[in-house]
């Protein structure tokens, strides 16, 4: 099984109540071997909710309670956020999970990049909460933007198997 940002799926989750729909994995989602994620909703928090990042530092920051998720109304989020990972956990003992395409830059499912912080729309190199738990959990981590379809083909095959 392969978890999916339910955004991805055309799913109304991301914080302002839109999706983030990709052509190529929706195309392959008849297959019944994505199981659609929203961490952030996992975790408690409704849709729309404000915009999130995370302060001084990454995903793995979070983890350890060096840094914080804060939402641009200056609310902090921190606990909701790893509250979706504890749920994400959960998700990984019920189900054989081979990988997982996730959202870049959001503060929950970002791979590779996430927004550095200041609202500004400007990226730095790090990841998400989400993304920082699956990955120390062995989950093979796809960002959404290195999606292809011989990527999706490739994934499937090997889901396959197990």
């Amino acid at each position: 099984m392969i978890l999916i940002s339910a955004c991805l799926l055309g799913l109304n989750t991301k914080y302002d109540g839109k999706s983030n729909a990709h052509e190529i994995i929706m195309r392959y989602s008849s297959h019944g071997r994505f199981i659609p994620v929203c961490p952030e909703q996992l975790g408690g928090l409704p849709t729309p909710r404000p915009p999130a990042e995370i302060i001084a530092g990454t995903g793995d920051d979070v983890l350890q309670s060096k840094a914080k998720v804060i939402a641009d109304n200056g609310h902090d989020l921190t606990q909701q956020f790893k509250a979706g990972t504890e749920q994400l956990l959960k998700i990984l003992d019920s189900f054989p999970i081979t990988a997982a395409i996730f959202k870049e830059r959001s503060p929950s499912c970002g791979v590779y990049q996430i927004y550095d912080g200041t609202f500004s729309h400007i990226t730095r190199f790090g990841q998400g909460v989400a993304t920082a738990v699956l990955r120390k959990a062995g989950v093979m981590m796809i960002a959404d933007d290195e999606v292809t379809e011989e990527k999706i083909l490739q994934l499937l095959a090997a889901d396959n198997f197990t």
